[in-house]
């Protein structure tokens, strides 16, 4: 059985339940995710990589203190990676 697409009304009020913090947190594991898929050898795409470790970087501050130290560290391993990329 398969599930009614929700209405218009129901987006607006699902939005309107979001809390900003955890949009940005879910933006920041998005693009980390992005990031490391556009650097794989099958999918390579370094312009969009670099893009998307730049967004990355741009979340930091904006996350709770708690996670930033955790995302710094994506951020520097990610920039490890696209410059191993970048020169092979």
């Amino acid at each position: 059985m398969s599930q009614a697409e929700p209405t218009a009304e129901q987006l607006v009020d699902e939005l309107r339940k979001a809390k900003v913090e955890d949009m940005v947190m879910h933006s920041a594991s998005l693009f980390a995710s992005l990031a490391y898929g556009k650097l794989s050898e099958e999918a390579r795409d370094l312009e969009q990589a670099r893009l998307a470790v730049d967004a990355l970087q741009a979340l930091v501050a904006l996350l709770p203190e708690e996670l930033r130290g955790d995302f710094r560290q994506v951020v520097s391993n990610l920039q490890l990676a696209y410059a191993d990329a970048a020169s092979g």
